[in-house]
């Protein structure tokens, strides 16, 4: 063993040599240094292990990979063809042009951020947005966070630090990434007072719970699940008037941000922030980068006196949007505003395309594969804890694991390894691909990452 790590190359050696060498000249001499030393230290510990001492070449390129990995700008374009069309882990709702219009034109220089034009006095950065959202939800005020946990968490600081906030227990959830209901409500100060069965709550038991320290009544819309069969909840309305009965605000946090009405798509009802508004809660919450189609944010609105509270409290600050996020928020919303949702905002496109649509975009993208590509239905799902269980009728391009070397896991792979990667999904040893997720302007990338990966075989 010692002499076998003996014949391991110093890391001046392997810097000397191509393609380290160019390498340090564009990166610079330490970071590239750094790199092969964690390849040697690598390769040492393998052989330690009783794996192979690696080659000078093998350890050699590996810091080359790491050097090229390292420079390489994160998080990197990829072609969605799995399907989900709010896919958390690829970056959730795609923009359309014109907030990614809106978001370069704000970063490439200075803008009116907090600055009246008119006055030449400092302004809100909420000011021309909240325009919006009371003109879209009806609200009487409206402020943008960075994301929505982030909003419930100032609404709850801000109207019910110290006090009793009343939930039904089958509202008392996990929505994702470990955001519970219960440790927002812990971190916002206030008390969890859990009401009602998993299944079945009713506004008498909201009401049997309110005492002199109660600080709001909150309702969480279960985004990410579904509980059917013996199951009842109270309609906001029912809480609206109970607490208005005992001066008592009404928080809902609806989640997914959707502004259309899903059922003629044929999907379920998904809550909307306007109706809520509508039904006379105090403070709405929802997310900007799921069914809304923006990037990342979260929006509360509801009573002017109470989303005052919100936007003086010291956790405003900390929660802050940023200005490329605002303004492609604002693009957005405009889009809404102008009724043109379903032509301009990417989320709302692919929800709206028609089997037919899909079937014939498939079909192209098969007849171009050629080979083993068949066309096979599929279904889509909305994702990003929207519509859980809900699926929309599509095609998708097909590739049998059984043709190809590797099976579906390695074709898999190769597709992710492309230069433009494009994540496929796999079903009972077939590559999927649906085009339901595919930009159109991707076709051509997407056909000919799996020529080559084809190609590799």
């Amino acid at each position: 063993m010692t002499s076998s790590l003996r014949n391991l190359p110093s890391v001046e050696r392997v810097l000397a040599s191509e393609p380290l060498k160019s390498l340090s000249s564009e990166y610079g001499h330490h970071w590239v240094a750094d790199a092969v030393r964690e390849s040697v230290q690598e390769a040492r510990a393998r052989a330690l292990n009783g794996g192979d001492v690696a080659s000078f070449q093998e350890i050699a390129n590996r810091a080359a990979e790491r050097v090229r990995g390292m420079g390489r700008i994160q998080p990197r374009p990829v072609i969605n063809a799995t399907g989900v069309i709010i896919h958390t882990n690829l970056g959730r709702a795609p923009l359309s042009a014109e907030a990614v219009a809106a978001m370069n034109a704000a970063a490439a220089g200075y803008s009116n951020l907090e600055i009246d034009l008119e006055s030449g006095r400092r302004g809100s950065r909420q000011g021309h947005l909240q325009r919006l959202l009371n003109h879209l939800t009806g609200a009487e005020a409206s402020l943008l966070v960075n994301n929505n946990a982030a909003g419930v968490l100032l609404g709850l600081s801000a109207v019910a630090a110290g006090k009793e906030v009343i939930v039904s227990r089958g509202e008392a959830v996990e929505i994702g990434g470990g955001f519970r209901i219960p440790d927002v409500l812990e971190q916002s100060g206030a008390r969890l007072v859990e009401v009602g069965t998993t299944n079945r709550t009713y506004a008498r038991d909201y009401e049997a719970a309110i005492t002199e320290n109660t600080g709001a009544l909150l309702k969480v819309h279960a985004s990410n699940f579904k509980i059917v069969g013996f199951t009842h909840a109270p309609e906001i309305t029912e809480l609206v008037e109970l607490g208005r009965r005992y001066g008592v605000p009404v928080l809902h946090d609806v989640g997914s941000g959707c502004l259309m009405d899903t059922r003629p798509f044929g999907l379920s009802y998904e809550p909307r922030p306007q109706d809520s508004v509508r039904g006379g809660a105090d403070l709405v919450f929802f997310s900007v980068d799921k069914l809304l189609g923006g990037p990342q944010g979260g929006i509360v609105v509801g009573s002017k006196d109470k989303v005052g509270l919100l936007a003086k409290h010291p956790l405003a600050r900390a929660f802050r949007i940023d200005k490329m996020s605002l303004a492609a928020t604002t693009a957005t919303l405009l889009h809404y505003v102008k009724e043109e949702a379903l032509q301009a905002i990417p989320v709302w496109r692919m929800i709206s395309a028609t089997s037919e649509e899909l079937r014939e975009r498939a079909t192209r993208w098969a007849e171009s594969v050629g080979g083993d590509a068949t066309v096979q239905p599929a279904k889509s799902t909305i994702g990003g804890g929207s519509l859980p269980g809900e699926s929309l009728d599509s095609w998708a391009l097909c590739i049998w694991g059984q043709d190809v070397p590797g099976g579906a896991t390695g074709l898999a792979a190769r597709l992710r390894e492309q230069s433009t990667p494009v994540v496929a999904r796999i079903e009972n040893e077939r590559v999927l691909m649906d085009p339901r997720t595919v930009l159109p302007e991707q076709d051509g990338q997407l056909l000919a990452a799996t020529q080559t990966a084809l190609r590799e075989i």
